[in-house]
């Protein structure tokens, strides 16, 4: 028996499902705990820590009133512990405070060590299982940043990818600065957005300041990236080298998600934006559009969403899949609606409705 938890971060609290029954029969039915962790709090970030013997739970909350902070659970969300000193803060000399966490990522290859991304855009590590972290000035301090300018939605850190081959091999995505990697563990960074577009600037290919909105690595190649861009949608194969259009093929290349399956390789999902000044859906229509060659091709995944028109957005972190086989794929959106598929994308079902705005979604097989 397996049992597949499901977390939910909302703009008013975390909502927690769980599937239970043998891994590929379970995802069948849900249930939802009675009422949200967090009440009245928004989870920008959360993360499910199954690399040891007890899954950890991980949630990056932001009050109105006592500010943000990153919460952890050993019980699968029953209760919940803070630190008694802020985990994520800005050190005194940085002149800065923190805004949110946008993003928590235990790394691939060292089992105690859990990344955190943040607005203002910093990346911080932890080697707790994300109790305390401390700030990785090589990036906070890199020649470019005071050239860095904040996104739509604030200047956040927002993706973090580890090698399970090397780990000091990291990968962030900032909006908007775009893509920088280190090869010695966070020492120092480069810039890696050769071929990727900046429309709104002057130069459209500059070294750095894309607005990239999400990067995700391939399961069987991991030097195959995919990110989904502020306008396009593109694919590295050596580590964020170089990038390659792959949009073609999908409605629109603006959106914000871009999650890959757990097991298959070429195989990743995303969910098309009809524009940056027009925030709904691709042609009003509620679809995930998955390519299983790397992006030589996509095809829109409908059966059982909604046919009608559809205004739900998906933002970059409520699009998901767990770690099952056949994969469950997960999305959320700013209706507050909630979809799961148990079967790799092809089909879906509705599971929530009428929650608050959907900011992030996470789903694991947690025993």
């Amino acid at each position: 028996m397996t049992d597949v938890l499901l977390a939910v971060g909302t703009r008013k609290g975390l909502f927690l499902a769980r599937s239970s029954g043998t891994a590929g029969a379970s995802r069948a039915s849900w249930t939802f705990d009675e009422s949200p962790c967090f009440n009245a709090q928004a989870v920008y970030s959360v993360a499910i820590d199954t690399r040891g013997p007890t899954p950890r739970l991980l949630a990056g909350g932001d009050s109105a009133h006592w500010g943000p902070s990153v919460f952890h659970s050993d019980d699968l969300g029953r209760t919940w512990t803070e630190p008694s000193a802020p985990a994520v803060k800005f050190p005194q000399d940085t002149g800065t405070s923190l805004e949110r966490v946008w993003q928590l990522h235990p790394a691939a290859a060292e089992p105690d060590v859990v990344y955190a991304g943040t607005e203002p855009a910093a990346l911080y590590r932890s080697e707790d299982r994300g109790t305390t972290f401390e700030l990785c000035r090589p990036l906070w301090e890199h020649p470019t940043r005071g050239r860095w300018v904040p996104g739509g939605g604030g200047e956040g850190l927002h993706t973090v990818l580890t090698d399970a081959r090397d780990p000091r091999a990291l990968t962030v995505a900032v909006s908007t600065a775009g893509v920088f990697r280190s090869a010695d563990g966070g020492a120092s960074w480069e810039p890696a957005n050769s071929g990727v577009s900046a429309v709104f600037l002057p130069d459209p290919n500059p070294e750095f300041g894309q607005c990239v909105h999400k990067v995700a690595r391939d399961a069987a190649d991991p030097d195959r990236l995919y990110l989904q861009n502020h306008w396009g949608v593109y694919r590295s194969d050596d580590a964020g080298g170089h990038w390659t259009d792959i949009g073609d093929g999908l409605p629109s290349t603006f959106g914000f998600a871009m999650a890959a399956h757990p097991h298959r390789a070429d195989t990743a999902y995303t969910f098309p934006i009809t524009a940056d000044a027009d925030r709904v859906p691709a042609d009003r229509r509620c679809r995930v559009f998955r390519t299983q060659d790397a992006g030589k091709s996509w095809e829109p995944l409908t059966r059982g969403l909604p046919t009608g028109d559809h205004y739900g957005v998906v933002l970059r972190d409520a699009l998901c899949t767990d770690d099952a086989d056949p994969a469950g794929v997960y999305f959320g959106n700013r209706n507050g609606e909630v979809y799961a598929s148990a079967d790799d994308g092809d089909s879906w079902r509705q599971l929530a409705s009428h929650l608050p705005d959907v900011l992030c979604v996470r789903a694991a097989v947690v025993g």
